[in-house]
């Protein structure tokens, strides 16, 4: 006898609202004795007087779940009523965001109305066969990039960068300069006026951006949804074969907002006192973007905080492994006044070579070469200990020095067609 489908609706329909209390209080975290929920389930706990915060399961246990409150949770106490929340099966998504400022569950923080909802997605990605190579150069306008670290429509690009050279001038450039469909800008853990002044920047076009934030003084859980938020709308607007441009700003502040989550489930501690949801996390908010089969295309530009040169970086180090290529801003052309400053030599497209023509592949690998040569040997150079004639590879290095600065730097704001920075490159290279 077959089972009416009927019955298979009723049983998913909860006719008592699921619920426990709160049985322990930490600083952060909390735990109750119920009710079972998967991870990553918000419920509301009530904190007296009518009012009630939202918080996210992030550990289950045969004893009950540990939550992380999404607000501020100062009134906590011992015995509130926790409720599984209702409706919050994934983020919202929908044609409504364009244009529109948001927090991390989807809420404006523009000072416009609110949002009407076309869906609520759950996290998709795609599958590995369907994942494809960019075959679509990715104009950027800066000469640096287009014409030395050529990029594609889909790849995922890390910056990578200390704070105070130039990071935010860069990003605030190439999400005005790229051509794209829509362009989301993503802010995990930056101060309020960094905020403000992205917003600013988009007003000229902004019916193409949405930005979704998290600043500084969130909860940890608000921060790691913020990007959740963003790449399902990403990925709603992907899937209608659209072009999104993404911004991460930035990768390490949402390994520390993990790293808050996992410690307080109860995750032991490793490299840097990186919990393990960290690493589980950070290759799939990675591998959700690119280019898919018969859609369109994520292209993520991801910013990576890099205090230091030290290998022994976890975040940069594997977010050096997973990305399809790598742009390192220096501190030293940054203090010389060099915008952007970027470390050609030590920076890296895995795109280039497939999407650069055949000329310019070779004018590009020219300047890397001299330009490698050059700092290799600048503390000979720059102390008289080299003397020109000792070598001819070293002398064509010193010779291309002021000509290839000439082409690496630019304004802020000025965009450089791409026909015109390939020519460019020929003739720096000559």
């Amino acid at each position: 006898m077959t089972r009416h489908a009927f019955l298979d609706r009723l049983a998913e329909v909860r006719s008592v609202a699921a619920f426990g209390h709160v049985d322990a209080v930490g600083a952060g975290h909390l735990h109750a004795d119920g009710p079972e929920l998967a991870l990553g389930t918000l419920c509301t706990v009530a904190v007296g007087g009518g009012r009630s915060v939202v918080a996210e399961v992030v550990a289950a246990r045969d004893d009950g779940i540990t939550l992380v409150p999404l607000e501020s949770a100062g009134a906590l106490r011992l015995g509130a009523r926790v409720t599984a929340a209702a409706d919050t099966g994934g983020w919202p998504v929908g044609d409504g965001f364009a244009g529109r400022a948001v927090d991390a569950l989807g809420r404006p923080i523009d000072g416009g109305g609110a949002i009407l909802a076309a869906s609520r997605a759950a996290r998709c990605g795609a599958a590995a066969l369907d994942r494809v190579n960019p075959s679509q150069v990715l104009v950027t306008g800066v000469r640096a990039i287009d014409g030395l670290l050529t990029l594609g429509v889909g790849q995922r690009v890390g910056v990578f960068a200390a704070s105070g050279v130039g990071k935010t001038s860069l990003v605030e450039q190439l999400a005005r300069q790229i051509e794209c469909d829509r362009c989301i800008l993503c802010l995990v853990g930056e101060r309020g006026r960094e905020v403000s002044g992205l917003w600013e920047m988009t007003a000229t076009r902004r019916a193409r951006f949405t930005l979704v934030a998290a600043t500084s003084d969130e909860s940890p859980a608000m921060r790691a949804r913020a990007v959740d938020q963003a790449l399902t709308l990403a990925e709603y607007w992907r899937a209608r074969g659209e072009h999104v441009l993404l911004f991460i700003d930035s990768i390490t502040r949402l390994a520390m907002a993990l790293r808050e989550i996992g410690l307080a489930a109860g995750e032991p501690p490793t490299v840097r006192a990186y919990t393990p949801n960290v690493f589980a996390a950070l290759p799939q908010v990675v591998e959700r973007c690119g280019a898919v089969r018969g859609q369109g295309a994520i292209t993520a530009i991801m910013t990576v905080l890099a205090e230091t040169d030290d290998v022994d970086d976890p975040i940069v180090e594997v977010m050096k492994s997973l990305l399809d290529g790598h742009i390192i801003l220096s501190r030293t052309l940054a203090d010389q006044g060099h915008f952007p400053a970027i470390d050609v030599p030590r920076s890296v497209s895995r795109q280039a070579g497939r999407l650069a023509a055949p000329d310019h592949a070779a004018a590009m690998r020219a300047i890397v070469a001299l330009l490698a040569d050059h700092e290799e040997n600048r503390l000979m150079i720059e102390t008289g200990v080299y003397r020109a004639g000792s070598n001819a590879r070293i002398d064509r290095a010193v010779a291309a020095r002021e000509r290839l600065a000439g082409f690496l730097r630019q304004g802020a704001d000025e965009a450089v067609a791409f026909a015109a920075t390939v020519q460019a490159a020929r003739a720096a290279a000559a």
